[in-house]
């Protein structure tokens, strides 16, 4: 549709100069750019059948992707257009900014817009956003929606095919309405009429080891959630310091209809305060979300391979998941494991192995964990069965290699690769 759009307002025909050429491919580059923008948006707006068809892990990864080649669009948007009207203008590039800024109307937002996108890409590189604090993340991405709402007065105003055609503003008017619309529903209006009607309280707050909490939530009608063990919900906790930031944590046990239980390493500001929650808080929760379920088995025998934290889901699954399991829990020391007792007695009770992988990989014999020769020794079986990853990206990275080494069929690995 937007290509049609460029080609009926004269993308191709009317393009007789170098300065048409580069206006041209500036029009077509705009309209992308606004369109991958709302999309962004879409993407993780919480609707449950896209996320129930694709996974909120790998909509995170093309929300990420998306975003890059949104402002790749831009930037090719700003370059071309400014060189295509300085080529027709008969100006310097400069004196074209000048003269575009203070004579089209919506420039100025515009490039307002346009240094806000900016803002969240730079933001959403891994190691910037590790020395950023949360809140200033989260903020930083809060501008992305000013930066789309910009775009309209922009793009409305100013575009070539919409300004000559009303049918194509409106249609462009209607994405803007839809997107603005999912929003509201998704990500206001079903959160809040969820927390009505479940009325979710934090029951007890529990200490699993050296910074290490587990928060028990109940409330009422449960069962209607229709959680599954392996997924995970968008917890917001209604603290007077806490209550407008919203964090993704799996469950930790399978959900039973009457509570939903989670557990919390310190990793950060926000994950370090939850130990201090006290019972009777009020919690609001989103989801729930994934599709690292036993829904996604098709073999009687499963390999659940956990790496640090990323126990929690795989604790869950054990209690969920049929047949004959094993499990490989990979931490770097003792003291790092999570729920050891609890794993024990489920694998004691339901007769599934239980591996430690512990130890660091720069020690000397540490490279050896998790390695080709490692997993067979300790699964021989495992190309005959599901497997279920779960833990920091670069554990699970690492591992996936390992697997596709030992010819694991890619249909048979299932991974959460915590990715929010």
């Amino acid at each position: 549709m937007i290509t049609w759009l460029w080609l009926h307002g004269g993308g191709v025909s009317a393009t007789h100069t170098v300065g048409d050429a580069f206006t041209s491919v500036g029009r077509l580059t705009g309209m992308l750019a606004a369109y991958a923008a709302l999309l962004q948006v879409v993407l993780l707006a919480r609707i449950p059948w896209i996320e129930r068809v694709t996974g909120f892990d790998r909509l995170s990864v093309w929300h990420r992707r998306n975003g890059h080649a949104c402002l790749y669009l831009v930037l090719a948007h700003v370059v071309a257009i400014v060189i295509g009207y300085a080529a027709l203008d008969r100006i310097s590039i400069p004196h074209e900014v000048v003269s575009m800024t203070t004579g089209l109307p919506g420039m100025v937002t515009a490039w307002v817009g346009t240094a806000l996108l900016i803002a969240v890409v730079v933001s959403s590189v891994v190691i910037v956003r590790r020395r950023l604090p949360y809140e200033a993340w989260c903020a930083v991405h809060l501008a992305a929606y000013a930066g789309i709402a910009l775009a309209w007065f922009h793009q409305i105003p100013t575009g070539n095919e919409l300004v000559l055609d009303t049918v194509a503003a409106d249609y462009w008017r209607a994405l803007y309405v839809a997107t603005l619309a999912l929003i509201v529903v998704f990500r206001v209006l079903v959160p809040i009429a969820d927390a009505f009607r479940h009325r979710l309280r934090v029951a007890e707050v529990v200490e699993e080891g050296p910074g290490v909490v587990s928060l028990r939530i109940t409330g009422r009608n449960l069962h209607r959630l229709r959680a599954r063990a392996g997924q995970f919900f968008l917890w917001r906790f209604l603290t007077r310091d806490r209550w407008w930031a919203a964090h993704p944590f799996s469950l930790s046990e399978a959900p039973d209809g009457r509570s939903l239980r989670i557990t919390v390493k310190a990793l950060g500001d926000h994950s370090a305060r939850l130990a201090r929650i006290r019972p009777g808080t009020r919690v609001v929760a989103e989801g729930p979300f994934g599709v690292f379920t036993a829904a996604a088995q098709r073999r009687p025998k499963s390999l659940l391979i956990a790496g640090g934290i990323g126990i929690t889901p795989i604790r869950a699954l054990l209690d969920d998941l049929p047949g004959d399991v094993a499990v490989v829990y990979r931490v770097i020391s003792e003291d790092e494991l999570v729920l050891a007792d609890e794993l024990e007695g489920i694998a004691a009770r339901r007769g599934a192995a239980l591996h430690y992988a512990v130890g660091d990989h720069a020690a000397l014999g540490g490279e050896r964990l998790l390695s080709a020769e490692h997993l067979r020794e300790l699964v021989p079986d495992l190309r005959r069965r599901e497997i279920f990853l779960c833990g920091p990206p670069g554990m699970t990275a690492a591992v996936e290699r390992t697997l596709a080494r030992l010819r694991v069929p890619r249909r048979q690995l299932h991974v959460e690769r915590f990715a929010l």
